[in-house]
């Protein structure tokens, strides 16, 4: 892991923001106009769930982190201005997600990014 080349992408702050136990660190990274597209059992691909803006981000990121679960940077490649990175998640009980996600960095800040992501039931 490191700071991309040619941008201000750091993947130790990724992976700080993604494992930490608030999603702000994680916001910071988001550009004022990012979009995420999630893909799961309940947003399949024909009709992803769309997230517009920090605000939309930021709630999701609340949700998330309000939740007794860890999270771990699993791997990341940075390439340009792409990047693509797995994450591991663990709620209390045992049940586990893991989301791959594709983005698309401006002036170091993600723009887009398309998450896909399983969890147990």
């Amino acid at each position: 892991m490191g700071t991309a080349t040619g941008s201000t992408f750091d993947t130790e702050t990724l992976r700080r923001a993604v494992e930490g136990n608030t999603g702000n660190t994680l916001l910071a990274l988001y550009a004022d106009d990012a979009e995420i597209r999630i893909v799961d059992r309940t947003a399949q691909p024909s009709h992803p769930k769309v997230l517009h803006g920090r605000r939309d981000i930021a709630a999701m990121l609340d949700d998330v982190y309000s939740r007794d679960m860890t999270h771990k940077l699993d791997q990341c490649i940075v390439q340009g201005d792409r990047a693509a990175y797995s994450e591991s998640c663990e709620y209390a009980d045992g049940a586990r997600v893991l989301a791959e996600s594709m983005i698309t960095l401006r002036d170091g800040k993600i723009t887009e990014q398309i998450m896909i992501q399983a969890w147990d039931e």
